[in-house]
This record gives C-alpha cells, sequence and structure tokens, in this order.
C-alpha cells in the first residue's frame, strides 16, 4: 500500500480561509448555546461564590471586633461566619462537578458538529485542504480544548468579578488602603496584557506543531508496508519525529509564558498585600481602623490581587480559542448544496455532463465535459493513468461538484435531487472499498436506509462471486472484516457485492474489478447484465475485455473526451490501441465477447 501523498498538516496564515475570525466566534458562540444550562448554572454558582467570598472577609472582620469586645452576638456572628465558609466550599464543589458536566458536553458537541460537516463535504475539500492526522487532531484534542470554553468564560466571571468587587469593598473599609492598592494596578494590567498576548501565539504555534506530527504519523501508518519494503524505517522515523523539537521549543514557550505570569503574580501579590497591611497598621494605630476592618482589608487585598486566577482562567480561554479557531477553520469550509427534487419514478437511468470543468491545484483537471449516457447503456471510460477517468466516474455520482457545467440524472441536475433518494439511486464500487460494519454481512448491506436484507446481501454476494468464500469462512458473513484474510480481489468483491445490493438506476465501477482475475471479472460481467437490477452502467477500466464488452466507450485524454463509440470502431485508432498495448499500435483488434447469458 503505497503511503498517503505528503501534505501540510498546519494551516499557514496565508491558507487561512477569509472570515476565519467569524468562524472561531461561531464555534464558541455554538458551544456556548449547546451549553446553555450549565453556563447559565456555572455563572449563577460564579456569582454566587463571588458574592460569598466578598462578604466573608467583612463577617470575618466584624465577629473578630464582636468577640474582643466580648459582646454578647459574637456566637451568632461566629456561626454565620461558619455558614459563609460551609457555603463557598459547597459552591465551588458544585461549580468542579457543573465544569465538567458541561466541558463533556461542549467537546460531544464540538465533535458531532466537525464530524457531521466533514462528512457533508465532497470528499476532496476536506483532503485537498486538510492532511487526515490534521483532521484527527481537529476533531479530538482542538475539540476538548475549544470545550473548555463555556467553563472558563463561566469561572471568568468569578475571576473579574471577584478582584473588582475586592477593590470596591477594600475602598469601603478604608478609602487610604484602596490607594495603596491601586498604585500597584498598572503592574497587574501589564501581566496580564503580556500574558495574553504571549500566550496566544505560543498555544497557536504548539498545536500547528502537534498537527503535523499527527499527520506525518498518519500517513506512515497508511503506507506501513511500503516503508518496510523500501527498508526506510529510520528514515521514515526521523521525518516523523522532525516537528517534534519544534513542539518542545513551542511547549517550553507556551509555559514559560505561564509561569512568568505566575511567578510574576507571586511576587506582586504579596508586595501587595503587605503594603496594605503595612498602612493598615498604621491606621490601626492611630486608631482610624479597628483590628476585625483590618483583617477584612488584608483579605479584600488578597482577593483583589488574585492574578492567578485570572491568569488560569485566561489561559484556559486562550487555549480554548486557538483550538476554536483550528476547528473553525475546517467548518468554514462549504457544504455541498443539496435539494429536495424527486428523481422520476420510471426513469431508464440517462446520465449527462454538460460542459463540465473541474480546477485541481490551479489547473482544470476536466475540461467542458460533455457526455451522455443513455439509460440501460453499458459505457466504459478508458483513457492513460491522470486523464481523469476517476474524477468522472466521482463528478457522475456527485461525490465531486464540478467547478462548471452540471450533471443531470433522468433529466434533473443532481445538485437538485434529495441526497438520501440520489445515493439509493446512484451505488458505486471502488478499486479499494472500505469496509463498514461489524461483519462482513453488514459490509455488504451497508447504505443510506440501514442494513439490508440478508436475502439481498447473499445474492449480490453470488453476483460479486463472494459467496463462495464468504460461506467458507469460519462464521461466515458473521465475520469480523477485520478477521477476514481476504486477499486484494476478494476485498474488491466484497466492495462489487455492496454496491449491487443497493444498485439503483446507476452504477459506477471505479477500476473497482482491477484486482480480479480473467474468470472472476467475466462472472462479474455476466452479473452485470443479468444478476444485478437493469440500470446504466459507468465503468471506469484499463482492460479490453471490460471494453470490449460494453456497449459504448468514451475515451479520456487530458481531461476531454476524446470519442464515443463502441470499442471495435476506437480499435481502428492506433492511439486509442496505445491506451491498452503501449508501444503496439498495430495490434489487431480483438473481438468483443459478450458475456453470456
Amino acid at each position: 500500500m503505497p503511503a498517503a501523498p505528503r501534505r501540510s498538516a498546519g494551516t499557514a496564515p496565508a491558507a487561512r480561509p477569509r472570515g476565519h475570525g467569524d468562524a472561531t466566534a461561531a464555534v464558541l458562540l455554538g458551544a456556548l448555546r449547546h451549553s446553555a444550562t450549565g453556563t447559565v448554572a456555572l455563572c449563577l454558582c460564579a456569582l454566587a461564590v463571588a458574592a460569598t467570598a466578598l462578604a466573608l472577609p467583612a463577617q470575618l472582620g466584624h465577629t473578630l471586633d464582636l468577640v474582643l469586645v466580648g459582646a454578647p452576638a459574637a456566637p451568632g456572628a461566629l456561626a454565620l461566619s461558619a455558614a459563609l465558609l460551609a457555603a463557598e466550599v459547597l459552591l465551588e464543589a458544585l461549580i468542579t462537578h457543573t465544569g465538567g458536566t458541561t466541558t463533556a458536553r461542549s467537546t460531544a458537541w464540538l465533535r458531532r458538529r466537525g464530524l457531521d460537516h466533514l462528512l457533508s463535504l465532497a470528499p476532496h475539500r476536506a483532503a485537498d485542504r486538510f492532511a487526515p492526522g490534521d483532521l484527527v487532531t481537529r476533531l479530538t484534542g482542538n475539540a476538548a480544548e475549544a470545550g473548555t470554553a463555556p467553563g472558563a468564560a463561566a469561572g471568568g466571571v468569578a475571576a473579574v468579578l471577584t478582584p473588582l468587587g475586592a477593590l470596591l469593598a477594600l475602598a469601603l473599609t478604608d478609602p487610604w488602603l484602596a490607594a495603596v492598592f491601586v498604585a500597584g494596578l498598572p503592574l497587574l494590567a501589564w501581566l496580564l496584557r503580556s500574558f495574553t498576548r504571549d500566550s496566544s501565539a505560543a498555544v497557536r504555534r504548539y498545536q500547528h506543531a502537534q498537527a503535523e506530527l499527527a499527520a506525518r504519523l498518519v500517513e506512515a501508518l497508511g503506507g506501513a508496508r511500503t516503508i518496510a519494503a523500501a527498508g526506510t524505517l529510520r528514515t521514515e522515523h526521523r521525518r516523523i519525529l522532525a516537528p517534534l523539537p519544534q513542539l518542545g521549543v513551542h511547549g517550553r514557550q507556551m509555559w514559560r509564558v505561564y509561569g512568568n505570569a505566575v511567578a510574576g503574580s507571586a511576587f506582586l501579590v504579596p508586595l501587595l498585600t503587605t503594603a496594605v497591611l503595612a498602612v493598615g497598621g498604621i491606621r490601626l494605630a492611630h486608631g482610624a481602623l479597628t483590628v476585625g476592618a483590618l483583617l477584612a482589608a488584608t483579605r479584600y487585598a488578597t482577593l483583589a490581587a488574585g492574578l492567578g486566577g485570572v491568569t488560569g482562567q485566561l489561559n484556559t480561554l486562550v487555549r480554548g480559542r486557538s483550538a476554536a479557531r483550528r476547528l473553525g477553520e475546517l467548518l468554514a469550509l462549504p457544504a455541498l448544496a443539496t435539494g429536495s427534487r424527486p428523481l422520476p419514478a420510471d426513469g431508464p437511468g440517462r446520465l449527462e455532463l454538460r460542459a463540465v470543468t473541474v480546477i485541481r491545484d490551479g489547473a482544470p483537471a476536466l475540461r467542458d465535459v460533455d457526455l451522455v449516457v443513455p439509460g440501460g447503456t453499458t459505457m466504459a471510460v478508458v483513457g492513460a493513468s491522470g486523464a481523469g477517468k476517476s474524477l468522472l466516474a466521482a463528478v457522475a455520482g456527485r461525490l465531486v461538484e464540478p467547478d462548471a457545467g452540471c450533471v443531470l440524472l433522468d433529466g434533473v441536475p443532481l445538485e437538485t435531487v434529495d441526497p438520501r433518494r440520489l445515493r439509493r439511486e446512484v451505488g458505486y464500487a471502488f478499486e479499494r472499498p472500505a469496509l463498514f460494519g461489524d461483519t462482513l454481512g453488514e459490509a455488504i448491506g451497508f447504505g443510506p436506509d440501514g442494513p439490508a436484507d440478508e436475502r439481498d446481501v447473499a445474492a449480490a454476494a453470488r453476483a460479486a462471486d463472494a459467496d463462495a468464500f464468504i460461506r467458507l469462512l469460519p462464521h461466515g458473513y458473521r465475520t469480523p472484516p477485520d478477521r477476514a484474510p481476504l486477499s486484494g480481489g476478494e476485498h474488491q468483491r466484497i466492495g462489487l457485492a455492496r454496491a449491487f445490493a443497493r444498485a439503483g438506476r446507476l452504477l459506477v465501477l471505479d477500476d473497482a474489478t482491477s484486482g480480479l482475475d480473467t474468470v472472476t471479472e467475466h462472472r462479474v460481467g455476466r452479473a452485470l447484465l443479468h444478476g444485478v437490477r437493469p440500470g446504466t452502467r459507468l465503468l471506469i477500466t484499463h482492460r479490453v475485455a471490460t471494453a470490449a464488452r460494453a456497449d459504448l466507450v468514451a475515451w479520456i485524454a487530458d481531461g476531454r473526451v476524446r470519442a464515443v463509440a463502441p470499442h471495435a470502431r476506437l480499435w481502428q485508432d492506433a492511439a486509442y490501441r496505445a491506451v491498452f498495448v503501449p508501444g503496439a499500435p498495430d495490434a489487431p483488434a480483438p473481438a468483443a465477447p459478450r458475456a453470456a447469458p
């Protein structure tokens, strides 16, 4: 199995889609809306915690003054202080529980949304833009970090309101102490601003390097046999781990920024608290403050300088926003437009491509293709490698959206057809089919309406010449696909059986018989004519025999339809013969074998 084509996993700034800021905001707002109940509960709890935290110092100071003078109300004040302290502890526990639940729900929603959007795209759109490993990173790690945003936003309420409320309470307790504290606010603001700016850049670079590493690993896993056969294990090992030093640099930078902010707060907070305590002691000595008021003022100064809590919330928000940006880039890719029109109930499966053009890497891969496949006709599509055959097959069933032109099935443009109806009426078999389901039977019956009937599955397997070897397996049709010792040709026959089980008015075989021996390929060809629901067939092939059995052949060259005619007529052209027999332009025309009834 060849290694996947290498592509950059990250998204360089120049390659980002326009409006990525709007996409980031949409991701975060969507997560907030989905977790609205949990977010509101977190906000209310955060407000309650802030209120409790602000009330507790004043109550403790008042209680201390009552105890010192031996006032009768002291026991009641002590009980109220204990109640406030207990409430604060319980609310913090509730925030922890609700925050974890909200984060889990947000993460699950973001992953579902990202996956649903990814599957709604034409297959090439995401594949051209993002490497598989990068997509996995966006839908797993990045979704988890973005899912923390609702909880971090709610926690930020308490992290911001508590210092502001504490500063106000400090001013009410003693304006002179508040003035001392305010003198240190520029340093606090500078620390917060520096942390937010530097942390955002470091987190973005770290996530980019993380995605690059994941992309290279997935590529290597996909091409493991090629790597082993080529003896390039050490080379691939170095290539996969090449982003690791940069990942370490960015990771250390990210934590260095966070550590500097925490270290700055560890220096500044005690400094401000000590300054307030010193001035408060002087005020106490002159009788301007009571002992309880000094205790409350000291506590308020500590709360007001709570940079550590703000920094932690900012760190979570910064990471969540950067992750949401990466998710937003995926969600910004436009999904295929869908319609709701039905196909004619008695349509013969007439396929028509009108001036179809498809652009790849800035150049046309299909150019102004005009092609008509009459209903009930079997048409082979042949051409040299890279001519555009598989792309034409993908366009025929709307797996790829043309950049210009349109495709019609029984006179109805594909973009206006109900997508579920389209998938029922257009079946595909591929050269390398992916098998989904817990058993081979489920893999064959895989389709838009759930598993097919067991009798239909068995009939499709017989038509694909797969029933015999499936029944030889220990568990027959109940054998898990990953435990079935299938050859390449047998794997293809399972894919063909799946297409036959869901055969509609149009069946597209994209080089789906390339791994079959001549006898098996002949049997499958016969089944196409007599063992499967009648309809239109579009066969992408490199085989002379397959082209000879078809009613018509579309000859593709350089992204254009060079000719459409029966195989025997085209065989008179030396250039057509060279498609099958390079270097032998004078090869005699073969007979056009027809599958036996």
